[in-house]
């Protein structure tokens, strides 16, 4: 039946072609743990072999979305639950052992009677991180991949920006130590209120064991990971850059504007297109989440041509573009050769009286503003790249107006700016404490006066002065003729992000507070705007 509703729904794909058989399968490591695995067999004609690998079960949603939707059109798809997920043995260490059981995987494929020698890998998130590890050493056999929103660098997705991400790793983590509770109903209940756990956990301190304190016994790694800000050996088994050095199988990237690692997509896709490996990038206007509802007529048809033209040879339509973008505020989808693609810089000053505008100050001009953060009443996080709800393109009007927010609001735009890339914000900075974080944010304002965020930024600082300089996340929006562009200017933003005590305790431990003022001069500071010609 859900195949039949799929279907219906996602009416634009190509249509089933085929029933299919699911079996079991038992899958040895070279340690003797066995993973357990579905697989999926069609009926008629096969049109090659895909291996999925997913810590979240082998029911719904993931069955259905990257099982069974591929194998009524032809595909046959082992859908395998990794190491110490739903009756797989061995314990859970999150990525740690994917690269090793990933080849074990395969070596086990080369065995099986019905494998004519190649295959294909799909998947999103934790699912996609499983490929990376898997292309850091790519069994010859191995003909394409479509990576969904799938980070290679968990240190990058965890401490990127240099504090910790706290709210959806400490969730993350929540949902796996409790996703196999029984009964069913106990666990069903439990995530109705998980958000609310994490976002009390998250207030609290010491980090350490307040986040312990909501795990109980389970997700051991939790501590390690806050304990370990630094790009150090602890990360090595838990990050894959060297599959973006490597590998040449051909590479569909899936992304959404507001997906949590968007950063790690677009840099898989520069450090593939420079070695001159086949690659395609495809971003829409989606979070995490809404990669499986509102995004997934276009992942499923997108990833169906990839592995149509790569892995199963049927010799449809190639693909029309290297690059394919939504562009939001505005005309929507958009065909590149590149990302991003050609732009001029335009600044917006920041002005008295919390302007913008595109003239700047003297520089000899002495204006400036301050605004104290406190970390006992932390900026409050709304919207953006995350994975917990509430993320996303949301109404940010009440940040705005918070007294440990600064917002310079330009004029309305006589005519359309569309930005491709990444907004820029240099401020000339100072603080009362070294040890501050800066979160700034593009919003845009129409002629309601309703703001909703467009792009963020994070940053922390340790012992800097003059001119700080933030990179924003990539965008590809048009602001409207008729709205404004709004910048927002503060010292969090929790709990998608760790507070900063002011103190330079550790994060795992820390616990005083300290206030600390930030002191922005308006000559010299700017957003910057990568615009289209």
């Amino acid at each position: 039946m859900a195949d039949v509703v799929a279907n219906r729904v996602l009416r634009r794909l190509p249509p089933p072609t085929t029933g299919y058989t699911v079996r079991r399968e038992q899958i040895p490591m070279r340690d003797g743990v066995l993973l357990r695995a579905d697989h999926y067999q069609p009926t008629g004609e096969v049109a090659g072999t895909l291996l999925v690998r997913c810590p979240y079960g082998r029911g719904f949603p993931f069955a259905l979305v990257f099982a069974r939707m591929y194998a009524a059109r032809g595909y046959r798809v082992i859908l395998q639950s990794v190491r110490g997920t739903f009756g797989s043995g061995g314990v859970f260490e999150p990525m740690a052992n994917e690269a090793a059981d990933g080849a074990d995987t395969v070596a086990w494929l080369r065995t099986q009677p019905w494998f004519t020698g190649a295959f294909g890998t799909i998947g999103l998130s934790y699912l996609g991180f499983t490929q990376w590890s898997l292309l850091a050493d790519p069994p010859p056999e191995l003909k394409a991949a479509v990576i969904t929103v799938g980070p290679h660098d968990l240190h990058q997705s965890t401490w990127g920006v240099g504090s910790f991400s706290l709210n959806d790793f400490l969730g993350w983590s929540h949902m796996m130590a409790h996703q196999e509770d029984r009964p069913r109903i106990r666990a069903g209940l439990r995530q109705l209120t998980a958000q609310r756990r994490v976002r009390r956990a998250a207030a609290e301190l010491p980090l350490g064991s307040a986040g312990r304190k909501l795990l109980g016994d389970g997700a051991g790694w939790y501590e390690s990971w806050v304990e370990h800000p630094e790009a150090d050996a602890f990360w090595d088994r838990l990050r894959y850059p060297v599959a973006l050095e490597q590998t040449s199988v051909p590479v569909l990237l899936l992304g959404g504007w507001q997906d949590l690692f968007l950063d790690q997509s677009l840099a898989q896709f520069r450090a593939l297109r420079d070695r001159g490996a086949e690659v395609a990038l495809t971003v829409g206007p989606w979070t995490h989440t809404e990669m499986l509802t509102k995004g997934l007529q276009t992942v499923t048809g997108e990833s169906l041509a990839w592995l149509g033209t790569h892995l199963a040879g049927s010799g449809g339509p190639p693909r029309t573009s290297r690059v394919r973008t939504y562009v939001t505020g505005g005309p929507g989808w958009r065909e590149m050769p590149d990302w991003p693609p050609q732009t001029a810089d335009r600044s917006w000053w920041l002005q008295p009286g919390e302007g913008l505008s595109e003239t700047p100050l003297p520089g000899d001009a002495a204006d400036s503003v301050c605004f104290t953060y406190d970390p006992a009443d932390p900026t409050p996080t709304v919207g953006g790249r995350l994975l917990a709800p509430g993320g996303g393109y949301q109404r940010d009007d009440k940040l705005a107006r918070r007294a440990d927010v600064l917002a310079f609001t330009g004029a309305a735009l006589t005519d359309d700016v569309t930005v491709f890339g990444s907004p820029v914000v240099e401020l000339a900075h100072s603080s009362d404490t070294p040890y501050v974080d800066v979160f700034v944010r593009v919003s845009e304002v129409d002629a309601r006066g309703r703001s909703r965020n467009v792009s963020d930024g994070y940053r922390r600082l340790e012992n800097a002065c003059g001119t700080v300089r933030i990179e924003l996340d990539e965008i590809a929006h048009r602001f409207a003729a008729g709205s404004r562009i709004r910048l927002l200017i503060a010292g969090g933003n929790h709990p998608r992000y760790a507070r900063n005590l002011g103190t330079g305790e550790p994060a795992i431990s820390g616990a005083a507070m300290r206030t600390a003022t930030h002191t922005v001069r308006l000559a010299g500071s700017r957003l910057l705007l990568p615009a289209d010609r």
